[in-house]
């Protein structure tokens, strides 16, 4: 009898506990939707300040309206963390054509950051097109030399990971040129990371890695439809050749700053949340959706805990880091901080997918910890949102490293987010405000449900 009491109970707490997360929950959905900043700060984000290429003056002004915003939250603490950065120009806008006998035919590219740029007066070469970095190797210096070679391997329109699908094609952009110019090439152009036909080139970041300076080439990115009509024109005549020109230049690296904004937990005060996205843009548009939407929603997040009055049992710290695009310099410095300063963090939230309708998250952690937030999916079901599966964090928190730590990437609706990444199509109205808010929503509510309950140790 007494066992069947005891059962009982415990039926009772975890109804009971159930029951008061569904009202959390439906308070921070009905906060999001109703009494959110995160659209108009992204509003300031993208049209008063635009682009925030790391090194740049408009990465800076980012910083300071981040950090001035956060201050007005009533947070226990805000601050800066300093970080060198890389400091590269795009310089004037790029221009290409074909040259097919007498017809000249002008196509859209733009400089993929870290390149190099070309001799003042541009190259004019013939082309060869590959589909891999290893089809290099088996065509060899004597059919490539003095050439650009046409990186061509289109993203997998077949794949609904549209993610996945990137991964699969972005590494003849981030080593195409490197590789290419062990062979003699002269120049690298790559098909854009778009699944969408389109004029808009999308840039990324290259490197040349321990090759000597003397052997790097200059790498641009082509649009989708470039591509297409390239091809296609090699096709007819292999001889045709191709101009690029374009000026970009690598400086020094700068001083920059990741902003920090901290809620002290009630309990647990060492213990510590972050969630986060990534400061710096691509230079070609405003970065709404890569990353001003994991900006803003994070803000947010630290926004709806203050404002419900909800008080942590953990520490809850947002974090926007600098230089996710072009280094990685942000999460690395946040970490080594974190290292030498002792700090125990126990779970990491990023969005940098995108502002799209949110689906749920991806973990990066061990089997106990995924089941455990596996048994929160019914509490995200009213939502949409309890997409739960194993996968990456994000790019910022990945070097994050504690005694025992879970991370998670919000996953929105990706099928989109391509037609958008690192082009110029970036801009505020392609953010639907109520999708964002979602996201802030979706993100608070799991952040509210690991400070409740804790991680499996």
């Amino acid at each position: 009898m007494k066992k069947i009491t005891t059962l009982l109970l415990l039926n009772s707490c975890l109804i009971f506990a159930q029951s008061s997360d569904e009202l959390q929950l439906k308070e921070i959905y009905k906060q999001a939707l109703t009494n959110s900043k995160c659209y108009s700060w992204l509003d300031y984000l993208s049209n008063k300040i635009g682009q925030r290429l790391s090194g740049s003056d408009n990465a800076g002004k980012a910083v300071l309206y981040t950090k001035s915003e956060l201050e007005t939250l009533g947070l226990d603490r805000v601050y800066l963390q300093e970080v060198m950065v890389p400091k590269w120009v795009r310089g004037e806008k790029e221009t290409a054509y074909i040259q097919n006998g007498k017809n000249k035919t002008n196509i859209p590219v733009c400089a993929l950051g870290g390149s190099v740029a070309t001799p003042k007066n541009g190259i004019l070469a013939e082309v060869i097109e590959v589909h891999s970095l290893k089809e290099l190797e088996t065509l060899g210096t004597e059919k490539i030399k003095g050439k650009i070679v046409f990186f061509n391997r289109p993203m997998e329109a077949g794949l609904l990971n549209t993610f996945e699908a990137y991964g699969g094609a972005v590494d003849q952009r981030g080593a195409g040129a490197r590789e290419a110019s062990k062979y003699g090439a002269v120049g690298a152009i790559v098909r854009s990371m778009n699944l969408r036909l389109d004029d808009y080139p999308h840039t990324g970041w290259m490197g040349y890695k321990d090759i000597p300076k003397t052997q790097y080439i200059p790498g641009a990115a082509i649009s989708t439809n470039g591509a297409e009509l390239l091809s296609k024109s090699l096709k007819e005549n292999p001889k045709l050749k191709f101009f690029l020109k374009q000026s970009c230049m690598q400086y020094d690296d700068v001083l920059s700053y990741n902003v920090v904004g901290e809620i002290k937990g009630s309990e647990h005060p060492e213990k510590i949340i972050v969630v986060g996205g990534h400061l710096d843009s691509w230079d070609l548009a405003d970065g709404s959706h890569d990353d001003g939407a994991g900006v803003v929603q994070s803000m947010e997040v630290v926004r709806m805990i203050k404002n419900m009055g909800y008080k942590p049992k953990n520490t809850i710290r947002v974090v926007l880091f600098m230089n996710e695009e072009n280094g990685g310099r942000g999460g690395d410095k946040y970490n080594e901080l974190a290292q030498t300063n002792n700090e125990n963090h126990i779970f990491a939230l990023e969005s940098d997918c995108g502002g799209f309708t949110p689906r749920g998250f991806s973990f990066e952690c061990d089997d106990a910890n995924l089941a455990k937030a596996q048994t929160w999916k019914a509490l995200f079901e009213p939502y949409m949102t309890a997409s739960f599966t194993k996968g990456h964090g994000g790019s910022d928190i990945e070097p994050l490293q504690s005694k025992k730590i879970v991370k998670a990437g919000l996953k929105p609706d990706s099928q989109r987010y391509f037609d958008y990444h690192h082009a110029a199509t970036d801009k505020f109205d392609a953010v639907d405000k109520r999708e964002l808010e979602l996201g802030a929503a979706t993100m608070a509510s799991l952040i509210y449900l690991f400070d409740q309950y804790g991680i499996v140790e």
